[in-house]
């Protein structure tokens, strides 16, 4: 399952659980069916992979992980463990995930198109090589801009159907103010401006953080996409354009969004036992 995660900080979130919420209960997914939803989408991958993020964790506060050493790997394994966000992921779409989205987005996934894209899919998740992917996708998307090749189109398409609701650059910005807030409440560092200021300035940051996101995504799209045909391109566009599996995209994004929260929350209170301070 493609997503938004993994931009130039390599993660995105908010607290949009409340959002995810708002779906009818009375037709949820029973467990069996969204563990095999997530298998056959790929977002069990695409959970796996947020691990990755935590490697930004201490430059977001001006810190070195180096300095660190095993002691950081130690602890964001254990913050950042997979089962246990796979299980989050899992409690909240077994309330929430209506049977009848869950059947329409695991239909297409199910097919041959479908697990086709889902094995590059996931096979980009769990590289961690993003500037190496991002520098072969902008080479890709400057030769389409070249031959006005119509990938490009269907690629800003399927970033617009991704994230349908426009909140994914406010949903990265809100995680790393809830990080910082709780690193500072950890007594890890110490902030020199207000929650205000600080929203002040992201406010202000973000019309050049949304430009950079959209770039982002058209490279990796370009990348991830490469061997695969215009057709197929088209049709994949299509099928992330269809209201279902919006809805269902909608609901995959609050998940992440909250278990990054969640998660970068938890690991600003434990890296007080790594005993470092510094003033940001």
């Amino acid at each position: 399952m493609t997503a938004l995660l993994r931009t130039p900080a390599r993660w995105l979130g908010a607290a949009f659980v409340a959002l995810a919420l708002s779906a009818s209960s009375a037709a949820a997914a029973d467990r069996e069916r969204v563990e095999a939803f997530l298998e056959v989408t790929g977002f069990d991958v695409s959970l796996e992979s947020l691990k990755f993020s935590a490697e930004d964790a201490p430059e977001m506060l001006g810190l070195d992980a180096g300095v660190f050493g095993y002691s950081w790997t130690r602890l964001s394994g254990e913050v950042f463990d997979v089962d246990l966000m796979h299980d989050m992921a899992v409690d909240i779409l077994e309330q929430t995930l209506e049977d009848d989205k869950l059947a329409h987005a695991a239909d297409f996934y199910a097919s041959d198109l479908g697990q086709r894209l889902v094995e590059v899919e996931n096979a980009s998740h769990m590289d961690p090589d993003d500037t190496g992917k991002q520098e072969k996708g902008a080479e890709l998307v400057a030769q389409m801009v070249e031959e006005g090749s119509p990938r490009l189109e269907m690629f800003k398409r399927m970033g617009a159907a991704i994230d349908s609701s426009g909140t994914a650059v406010r949903a990265m910005q809100q995680i790393q103010m809830r990080f910082l807030l709780a690193a500072s409440a950890a007594g890890v560092i110490e902030l020199r401006v207000d929650p205000e200021e600080m929203e002040a300035m992201m406010k202000e940051q973000e019309p050049a953080l949304r430009m950079a996101v959209a770039q982002n995504a058209l490279a990796s799209s370009a990348y991830v996409y490469r061997d695969f045909s215009d057709e197929e391109v088209e049709t994949y566009t299509e099928a992330l354009e269809h209201p279902d599996m919006q809805e269902v995209y909608e609901l995959m994004n609050a998940v992440q969004y909250e278990i990054m929260a969640n998660r970068f929350e938890a690991l600003a209170a434990r890296m007080s036992e790594l005993d470092t301070g510094q003033d940001i």
